[in-house]
């Protein structure tokens, strides 16, 4: 379980590597958002690979859909909640974050940071934490750190309060990892089978709602060929 905190805290601490390569470097949004679509395609290799083939190997094919369907209506739910509360744009990079609360900000990125960080915990289980997987968080979070840091920065945030915002995620990221690491055993059966679907849809919803949208308004059609190149990525690493 120490693991699991360990390398799910080790994943999203390029949250803090992202702010502090803002601050250094003020990197252009055109960076911010190809490396946004190359992680995207490597988690949705994951989600493919790490949760649902697994998920079907121990539970039929209906019952993981409609669980898959049950994660992504509550992160759905949540992400609507905080949205209204002023974190709809958590991961603006002009400064739009200026109008928000900080404390829905802070929850909308511990909300997003949640089922990749679930996952996580389980590839401890099966022998060793999962480098595609990792490789994939690292670099979703290193964008994200990058684009919201950026936008606070713009809004005249204090640079400690950012730090500690991403600070607080890492640990609640750590604390994800060791949950996934306690419920979604392979051993389990059909518990596990389900734990591991509805992560699925949370995760597949955070990608849609919060990632490919921003990726998109920078890099327009040429999105796709990222994603696509980050899911190739993903099935090279799955098969080394």
């Amino acid at each position: 379980m120490f693991e699991a905190f360990a390398w799910g805290a080790i994943a999203a601490s390029s949250l803090l590597l992202g702010a502090l390569f803002s601050y250094l470097f003020a990197p252009g949004r055109r960076t911010i958002a190809a490396v946004m679509a190359l992680g995207t395609g490597l988690l949705i290799g994951s989600v493919c690979f790490d949760l649902i083939d697994e998920a079907l190997k121990t539970s039929k094919v209906g019952t993981v859909a409609l669980v898959m369907l049950g994660g992504a209506a509550v992160f759905t739910v949540g992400n609507w909640a905080l949205a209204r509360n002023g974190a709809s744009k958590r991961k603006d990079p002009t400064g739009a974050q200026a109008d928000g609360s900080p404390v829905a900000i802070l929850m909308g990125s511990i909300l997003d940071g949640i089922p990749e960080s679930f996952v996580l915990g389980l590839t401890v289980l099966q022998g060793g934490v999962s480098v595609p997987l990792l490789l994939a968080i690292a670099l979703s979070n290193l964008p994200e750190g990058m684009s919201s840091s950026s936008g606070m920065k713009a809004a005249g945030w204090p640079q400690r309060r950012v730090y500690l915002i991403w600070l607080a995620v890492v640990v609640v990221s750590g604390i994800s990892a060791a949950i996934g690491y306690l419920l979604l055993d392979p051993a389990s059966g059909r518990t596990g089978a389900l734990a591991q679907a509805f992560a699925a849809g949370a995760l597949l919803t955070m990608l849609a709602d919060t990632m490919l949208p921003e990726a998109y308004a920078v890099e327009g059609v040429f999105t796709g060929s990222v994603v696509a190149a980050g899911f190739a990525l993903a099935i090279a690493l799955k098969a080394f």
